[in-house]
């Protein structure tokens, strides 16, 4: 009898995107243990989605700083931090790159529409909307990605590293990292003990 995962993996090329991928309890392979993923692409040449819930050791305030508009600008640290809240770790490629991924309610040229809900924007404009005042009301900062070559994310899939859910965008905003792996966990109604992971190459 095919597993959870194995049946998910069965299914026609792409329908991951969009989705949540969350790492089996047995996972142990670094920065994606306990990890819940935000999968923006899928297709037959491989995938791309962002950590939504390891934080980065900086602040918003501290990331803009390092940007030559911030260095000539006066922050005000406390409202930008609140603006965006804590910068996550997206993953491990690129992972002195910034990502955005934030409400409908701001678009410039060089913004992707993910979902009804959720855009991404990967250029400094962004970031000078935060400092105005007029960026998006909700927004998660992201410094790199994590990327899967072709029929990679199926095969990890396959060997159960990964479980696969419907996005959620109050949890791809929310500022409570620590939460969010076990919630997930949680709301698929499976216990730890009822997984047996094969392991992962994420």
């Amino acid at each position: 009898m095919k597993s959870i995962s194995q049946r998910d993996a069965d299914g026609r090329n792409g329908q991951f995107e969009g989705r949540f991928l969350v790492a089996m309890p047995g996972m142990n392979a670094s920065i994606f243990a306990e990890s819940v993923v935000y999968l923006c692409a899928h297709s037959n040449e491989g995938a791309m989605g962002f950590l939504l819930n390891k934080p980065a050791e900086m602040t918003l305030a501290e990331l803009i700083g390092h940007t030559d508009f911030g260095k000539a600008s006066v922050l005000d640290e406390a409202s930008i931090n609140r603006s965006a809240g804590p910068v996550r770790i997206g993953g491990p490629v690129d992972e002195h790159r910034g990502f955005v991924l934030h409400s409908h309610d701001y678009a410039i040229e060089t913004t992707i529409p993910l979902s009804e809900a959720i855009c991404l924007t990967s250029t400094v404009d962004i970031l000078k909307s935060i400092i105005a005042g007029t960026g998006p009301t909700q927004a998660a900062i992201a410094l790199g990605y994590a990327g899967w070559g072709a029929g990679q994310l199926e095969q990890e899939i396959r060997d159960n590293a990964w479980l696969t859910m419907d996005a959620d965008p109050d949890i791809v905003f929310a500022d409570n990292h620590d939460d969010k792996y076990p919630a997930l966990i949680s709301r698929m109604g499976i216990g730890a003990a009822n997984f047996f992971p094969e392991g992962g190459r994420a």
